[in-house]
């Protein structure tokens, strides 16, 4: 149940937080491309992070500082490998490119570049050692019928996304 409550919210936590960027840095676009305010590239992003600062403290005893910058270059390759399969996948069911880091300086394609790979590994340890352990607190007091919903919710506004926009082509 922990991890179906950390998808959602930090699905809704990634929209509100690019809405946000967006208005704030004046960008053109819209966070992801479901209707309901989630993206859920966020939640399985976040999901990755936790499992892989997990591993890390298990399997490394190392000093604090070390287990940092491991869960930094970690997250830093594997979010950036969801960001590539991500835009890959989006663009074949639906035939839209949602970002293109082409004019980025260090790019690699169309949807993986220096600069977003830094930010994943920063904001991954943002997530552990600042946004995490608010957010746990929070999920403990999740009803069970809410952690279920929500997905629910989720996989209808996945499926019916899929059908218009597919349809549309």
């Amino acid at each position: 149940m922990y991890f179906f409550n950390c998808f959602w919210i930090y699905s809704i936590f990634g929209f509100f937080m690019e809405t946000i960027l967006f208005s704030i840095f004046n960008w053109s676009g819209e966070s992801g491309i479901l209707y309901g305010p989630w993206t859920p590239i966020y939640g399985f992003g976040s999901i990755i992070i936790i499992l892989t600062t997990h591993y890390v403290f298990r399997n490394f005893k190392y000093n604090k500082f070390l287990k940092l910058i491991l869960i930094f270059i970690f997250n830093f390759f594997l979010l950036s490998l969801i960001e590539l399969l991500g835009g890959l996948l989006i663009e074949k069911l639906f035939s839209i490119t949602w970002w293109d880091y082409s004019s980025h300086k260090y790019h690699i394609g169309k949807f993986v570049c220096l600069d977003m790979a830094l930010i994943w590994g920063i904001s991954s340890i943002f997530l552990i050692y600042v946004l995490k352990p608010i957010m746990d607190q929070l999920i403990k007091k999740i009803p069970k019928f809410i952690g279920i919903a929500i997905p629910i919710f989720i996989v209808i506004d996945f499926l019916v996304t899929i059908i218009n926009k597919i349809n549309v082509k």
